[in-house]
Order: C-alpha cells, then sequence, then structure tokens
C-alpha cells in the first residue's frame, strides 16, 4: 500500500484568520439601519429600483381595505474570497396578513420585485 505521503502528495491545511473587518452587523430593525449609512444607502437603493420598475405605486389608504404589510430585510454580500461586496436591503411583503381571493388569487413570489 503506497501512501499519500510517500508519494509525495501534500494537502494543504487552510488555517483559519481570525482578522476581523469593520463591516456593519445584519440589523433586525429598520430605525436601527437608517442611523447606519451603510445601511441607509442600501435602502435608498432598493427604494429607488422599486420606483424605476414601477413595482408598486402609493396611494391613499382606502377605509376598509386590508392593508399588506412589508418588512426590510438585510443581508452583507460577500465576495468569493470572503471580502465584502455590498450591503443589500430587500423589501419584501408579510404574507400572513393577506387573505385568498380579496388580496390575491394566486402567488408567483414571495418577495415585492
Amino acid at each position: 500500500m503506497v501512501t499519500r505521503s510517500q508519494s509525495g502528495i501534500v494537502k494543504l491545511v487552510d488555517l483559519l484568520s481570525l482578522y476581523t473587518l469593520s463591516i456593519s452587523p445584519i440589523l433586525k430593525s429598520l430605525f436601527l439601519a437608517l442611523k447606519d449609512p451603510h445601511w441607509c444607502n442600501a435602502i435608498y437603493d432598493e427604494y429607488n429600483v422599486l420606483v424605476k420598475n414601477n413595482t408598486w405605486i402609493l396611494v391613499p389608504r382606502s377605509y376598509g381595505v386590508n392593508l399588506i404589510r412589508s418588512m426590510w430585510l438585510f443581508k452583507n454580500k460577500f465576495h468569493a474570497g470572503g471580502t465584502l461586496s455590498r450591503y443589500k436591503a430587500r423589501l419584501v411583503a408579510n404574507g400572513s396578513s393577506q387573505q385568498l381571493r380579496v388580496d390575491f388569487v394566486e402567488t408567483f413570489s414571495p418577495v415585492v420585485k
């Protein structure tokens, strides 16, 4: 039997790096996100894309209409090497407040886009 070391095959061991970047942590609250300029820019970019794509329009609230709540989700996106790529904010509809055949007939995608 011939082992790897006898054949000269060496498997390199990846050492863990304790180096940390000063990136903003992932937040669960919109109010905390608005205080951080990185997350504020991500929210602004997402909002502008939604308006540019005519995803929805703001209308006055009508009496007796079920409102569909939405929430912001935050995530850090990284390159393959582990460096920070960008801060990503996504506006999604909260499906628990929707009623079948009143607010929607069929669902296609759980996100606003």
